[in-house]
């Protein structure tokens, strides 16, 4: 591998340069108009501006991607996360233009990506799965005679789907009727397949996810991560590793996503998530996400290892560097995700020009980030600004090290959400680690109630 073409924008387009450079790697960036003197069209060696602002106008266009890896003389491709990072078709027209894609197959991403399928390899490879339908249902009436063997609370989920869209939860009939059209909809406008399935709604679970590594032989873990603090099922803080499981279902998950990964082969990064039942602590697969994830900076200050660069390694025909052994895990990790969206006008994104920038720094304490002073928020784009990473010998110890930190983070001309993850660090329920996927909901909600 010589020369990196990065098919991504933003903070994780700034990451993979990094750490390319670090490998002595050359380095593509590509641009849309909006971002024509970005961060990461500066860091590469070589910028290519590949479209109009809009997404679909650039970064989602495969053909603009792939010529500007041929005019520049990219020989491998690396798409972050978003965008095209999970499309297999991506993945095969840069394995036929004779390139190399960092990440799995193409046929891994089809059959992990579609949600039916990829439960069929757990169920394959010996790994839970939450109890549902073992397919995609024909429609409303065969939804509504697989909850009655099911039982309710139910979640209609799109079989293509992810990023929380074409997810319902319904309590009896009379709502799977009213919500399965909706779900269907939302998920063919965002997926192209509006296929839907349907799975037991576990109502106090935490979602936890599985880090793994694999080289298509062999495949480790690196732990899992905490990811229960969401808003509209989008994750908001993240933790390494999980303060809400035993030793003993730690063992078993991690133990379950390596059975997963060899069960398929898989190359590259890749996260294995899970809903832990948290009254029974019994663990069910969900989904697989074949890239590398947005949090993936709470393993790396844990484990020491370097995921992106691990990735790049791989791709380039490097087998696993390390045994599960020689993997080891010290102290605490929690990742922030500031957007620029104001809470107090229920998370209004907020592009446009800011002014003055602050960003945390200090001993141990990352931020992983895009943004410079005088710069501009585009309105084409997700609205996530920086990720305030911090590390601690113990949670305790990074809770305190994030309150300083969240402290310094200030961007003058625009709202964000650095205030309210400030104010979340010193909630109890937080410090004491009680709490599961609807609870930052609630706490939002009975904030604005009394606010």
């Amino acid at each position: 591998m010589r020369r990196l073409l990065v098919a991504n924008r933003g903070e994780i387009a700034v990451r993979i340069i990094r750490a390319a450079r670090d490998l002595g790697i050359s380095t593509v960036a590509v641009a849309s108009k909006a971002d024509a003197d970005a961060l990461h069209t500066r860091l590469a060696d070589t910028s290519v501006e590949i479209g109009p602002s809009p997404a679909s106008k650039s970064y989602l266009v495969a053909d603009a991607l792939l010529a500007a890896a041929k005019e520049t003389g990219a020989d491998a491709i690396h798409p972050g996360y978003g965008f095209l990072s999970e499309r297999a078709a991506f993945a095969d027209a840069v394995a036929g233009a004779g390139l190399t894609f960092v990440g799995p197959a193409g046929s891994v991403i089809e059959r992990m990506g579609d949600k039916v399928a990829a439960r069929e390899v757990a169920r394959a490879a010996g790994v839970p799965t939450v109890p549902g339908t073992p397919g995609g249902v024909s429609g409303v009436d065969a939804a509504v005679e697989a909850a009655r063997e099911t039982g309710y609370p139910v979640m209609l989920k799109a079989a293509a789907g992810g990023g929380g869209r074409g997810i319902r939860v319904v309590h009896d009939e009379d709502g799977l009727r009213s919500a399965f059209g909706q779900a269907s909809t939302e998920a063919q406008k965002a997926f192209g397949d509006g296929t839907m399935y349907l799975e037991r709604f576990v109502e106090r679970a935490r979602h936890v996810e599985v880090q793994v590594l694999g080289d298509g032989t062999d495949a480790v873990h690196l732990f899992e991560r905490e990811c229960s603090l969401q808003r509209r099922r989008q994750k908001v803080v993240e933790e390494a590793v999980s303060p809400g499981i035993s030793q003993q279902v730690r063992d078993a998950m991690t133990t379950a996503a390596v059975q997963l990964c060899r069960e398929v082969g898989y190359t590259s990064a890749g996260t294995v998530e899970f809903l832990v039942d948290d009254d029974s602590g019994a663990f069910f697969f969900i989904e697989m996400n074949t890239r590398i994830q947005v949090e993936h900076p709470t393993t790396e200050l844990v484990t020491g290892i370097d995921l992106v660069a691990e990735q790049l390694r791989i791709a380039a025909g490097s087998r696993l560097r390390f045994t599960q052994e020689q993997i080891e895990r010290r102290g605490h990790a929690i990742e922030y995700r500031v957007c620029a969206e104001d809470p107090a006008r229920d998370f209004l994104p907020q592009p446009g020009p800011v002014g003055r920038v602050t960003l945390p720094s200090g001993p141990w304490v990352r931020c992983d980030t895009w943004l410079e002073p005088d710069g501009t928020v585009p309105p084409y784009y997700d609205s996530l600004m920086a990720k305030v990473v911090v590390w601690g010998a113990d949670r305790e110890e990074a809770l305190a090290r994030s309150r300083r930190a969240l402290d310094e983070f200030s961007v003058s001309g625009i709202a964000t959400t650095a205030g309210l993850l400030r104010e979340l660090t010193d909630e109890p329920w937080v410090a004491s680690a009680d709490f599961h996927t609807s609870t930052l909901e609630q706490w939002l909600t009975s904030r604005k109630e009394t606010s």
